[in-house]
């Protein structure tokens, strides 16, 4: 609140920070390990008295001292620059508290341009064991900028015993330090190696190319191998909260773990195929692939990192709006626009109600929320939202959504921000009924509950089939079903209410009579008749066969299962039982059987010949199979009522027109 905003709607200074942070991230790691890397490269190139080896090092030094310093160097400066414009507090914050933090890691980082400097210009012109010194110390200040930056970094995580009387080393060495120290150092590693093939790739010299490939593509699978036990060990020692956000949920993280998985699978199997086992393979498109996988694979890291803060820029401190648990607390007791510096309004006015809602808007929600941008767009995410609805939903937003903020002031200020949306952004109406007529008691709760992420139309595509008492059940245990979605915390009548709103929406409603009949038609006399139905399903009760309605595959792997809802089954389960007790057909003829589908080969007179000594059981089983008698002759394919007359018909002839 004690700072001005520097307001890009469309784009969101978080998505800045993003953006600069993770270039800077990848580069930074890459200056860390990179030393390591030209180190013992060097040592690699002096053992084996290699020359092209100890030239490649040089250039490759180089490439190393322009990415880190000039390119990384920029970077640096960027994410100082973007930090202090977006989220000036919690920098402010940092600065204060680890002042001298700061000040040594600036020491070390002047060690690291001095001695890169050195390394690279005296190449080849040193004494070799004092060259290689040089090396060890640019490592050396490298990594000791890495220990530094990350107790700071991780303090934002889990600040520990700090909270309780903000010492420096306990806000320093905090729970997850040791574990994002040694995670980090892998990925370092893992990142020299993969910069290193580039450098690779553009070798001429095909022996020194596939020597230095594999001895690059080992130093990224040993950096792999060590960073799998001490990423577990990293995610093991997240708190409570941010273990949950982690483990699905926050649905981003989850999308972006997703893509780092990818990226190291891919980074793998690259390394593992293209430069140990068949460095041959290895060329710039390759290096080129590899070195983006391990952007997209910090990307991912870096992007879980920050959001397992949420709601909180500084675990348990400060919000990512910028507010502090003290200032919200202050809000909710005094009003927020009363100690707003950088709003114009300090009390609610009606006049000024949806300008007021805005300035709240961008105090409280910019941080996190564009207009219109691909980063939580406020505008998608409101959509469905009613007055009523919006202002019961911040009531509770953080209860509700744990990784939101909740809101800091008083319930006109919250109007305010309400209004602003519903009414500005959206168009819609801001009266607000005084109650909710009964029947529309269910459409209410999920309108305060549920549309924030879903609409109606979506959730009863994917609740298609599921029955009331289905529904109803799910309500009790909502993250059961997602980890991202917070569990319902309504009444017994809210659960009951809502229930029967979801199950009736979108259905249109059908007379109970031709319900059964409707579905049936709609859905089986493609393949069936409902006679065809009845006889075989003979004998079977109503239990039985709404039973089989709930795996029809399972009586014939080439039926489909239905997937209709519960009542669709009850329905068509009453039609088909109900059907099954219908009067019988009249008796099939077997000598009309006979007349329509033997007599154009054979007479009856000649079959009475053929199957004399035939029992009437042997000819019954005959006419499942005519075609095994005879290959000429087609198999019979009339209905089981239909064999039983033609066999009994056959067999009268064959005792002379008794049976």
């Amino acid at each position: 609140m004690n700072y001005p905003v520097w307001y890009l709607p469309e784009i969101g200074g978080n998505t800045l920070i993003a953006l600069i942070a993770i270039v800077h991230v990848f580069i930074s790691h890459f200056a860390v390990g990179g030393g390591l890397y030209l180190v013992l490269a060097e040592r690699k190139g002096l053992r084996e008295k290699s020359e092209a080896i100890l030239d490649f090092t040089h250039g490759h030094s180089k490439f190393f001292l322009l990415v880190t310093m000039v390119f990384g160097g920029l970077t640096g400066v960027g994410i100082w620059f973007i930090i202090a414009l977006v989220q000036p507090a919690a920098t402010s914050l940092l600065i204060h508290n680890f002042v001298f933090g700061w000040a040594t890691e600036w020491v070390f980082f002047l060690v690291e341009i001095i001695a890169l400097f050195v390394y690279f210009y005296s190449f080849g012109r040193m004494e070799a064991r004092t060259h290689q010194i040089v090396g060890w110390i640019y490592f050396g200040a490298a990594w000791g900028s890495l220990f530094l930056i990350n107790g700071i970094i991780d303090f934002m995580l889990t600040p520990g015993g700090w909270l309780e009387n903000g010492d420096f080393w306990l806000g320093f060495f905090n729970p997850t330090f040791w574990p994002s120290l040694f995670f980090r150092t892998f990925i370092a590693l893992m990142m020299a190696g993969l910069f290193a093939y580039v450098t690779c790739a553009w070798q001429k010299d095909e022996s020194l190319r596939f020597t230095m490939t594999r001895f690059s593509g080992k130093w990224v699978l040993t950096a792999l191998a060590g960073g799998l036990p001490s990423g577990i060990w990293y995610v093991a020692a997240l708190p409570e909260p941010a273990h949950k956000l982690v483990h699905g949920g926050s649905p981003t993280i989850v999308k972006a773990l997703d893509w780092g998985l990818y990226a190291t699978v891919a980074i793998l199997i690259i390394s593992l195929l293209c430069t140990v086992i068949l460095p041959a393979l290895h060329n710039r498109l390759i290096a080129f692939v590899v070195l983006a996988c391990g952007l997209f694979f910090m990307g991912s890291f870096e992007w879980t990192r920050e959001a397992a803060r949420r709601p909180y820029v500084i675990n348990e401190v400060m919000y990512s709006n910028g507010l502090s648990k003290a200032d919200v607390e202050q809000a909710n007791a005094e009003g927020f626009l009363q100690s707003a510096r950088w709003s114009k309004f300090h009390t609610v006015d009606e006049k000024n109600l949806l300008e007021i809602g805005e300035d709240i808007y961008k105090l409280q929600c910019y941080a996190c929320h564009s207009l219109g941008g691909f980063n939580n767009d406020l505008l998608t995410r409101t959509a469905n939202f009613s007055l009523p609805s919006f202002m019961t939903y911040l009531e509770k937003i953080h209860e509700r959504r744990y990784f939101m903020p909740p809101f800091a002031g008083s319930r006109d200020e919250m109007r305010a921000l309400a209004s602003w949306i519903v009414g500005d952004l959206h168009g819609k109406s801001l009266e607000q009924p005084e109650e909710v007529a009964a029947p529309a008691a269910g459409e209410s709760v999920f309108a305060e509950n549920c549309v924030f992420c879903h609409d109606a139309d979506l959730i009863a595509e994917r609740t298609n089939s599921w029955g009331r008492e289905k529904i109803r059940s799910a309500l009790n245990n909502l993250s059961a079903l997602n980890p991202a979605m917070p569990d319902f915390e309504g009444s017994e009548a809210e659960k009951e209410a809502l229930a029967d709103y979801l199950v009736t929406y979108g259905q249109a409603p059908t007379s109970a009579p031709a319900a059964g009949e409707a579905i049936f038609a709609e859905n089986c006399v493609f393949c069936h008749e409902a006679t065809l139905i009845t006889e075989r399903t003979n004998g079977w009760g109503r239990e039985k066969i709404r039973s089989a309605l709930n795996s029809l595959s399972a009586l014939n792997p080439a039926m489909p299962d239905f997937e209709g809802s519960d009542s669709d089954k009850e329905a068509l389960a009453d039609y088909l039982a109900a059907f099954n007790q219908a009067p019988p057909p009249p008796p099939v003829s077997g000598e009309t059987i006979f007349a329509e589908n033997c007599v154009f080969c054979h007479e009856a007179t000649l079959i009475a010949e053929r199957t004399n000594g035939w029992g009437r059981e042997k000819i019954r089983t005959a006419l499942n199979a005519l075609s095994t008698l005879n290959p000429a002759m087609p198999d019979f394919e009339g209905s089981t009522a239909e064999k039983e007359a033609l066999a009994d018909f056959l067999f009268t002839q064959t005792q002379g027109g008794q049976l």
